[in-house]
């Protein structure tokens, strides 16, 4: 479960990184090229990976009785 979510993580930040830098122009090539809302949609993606990478770091499972 835990590197379910590291994965799940790291594929939201690289995704949402790629969808910031097209929005700002540095990744030509896109109808997104550009258009600034895909930074920001790209920045919230990036925050709920990280958020999730976090939880799954920090995440201790309470032990079983």
């Amino acid at each position: 479960m835990k590197t379910g979510a590291v994965v799940i993580a790291v594929l939201l930040i690289l995704v949402g990184g790629t969808f910031a830098g097209q929005g700002l122009g540095f990744i030509p090539g896109s109808f997104m090229t550009g258009d600034i809302h895909w930074f920001w949609i790209g920045g919230g993606v990036v925050v709920v990976g990280l958020v999730l990478g976090g939880g799954a770091f920090f995440y201790k499972p309470s032990p079983q009785k």
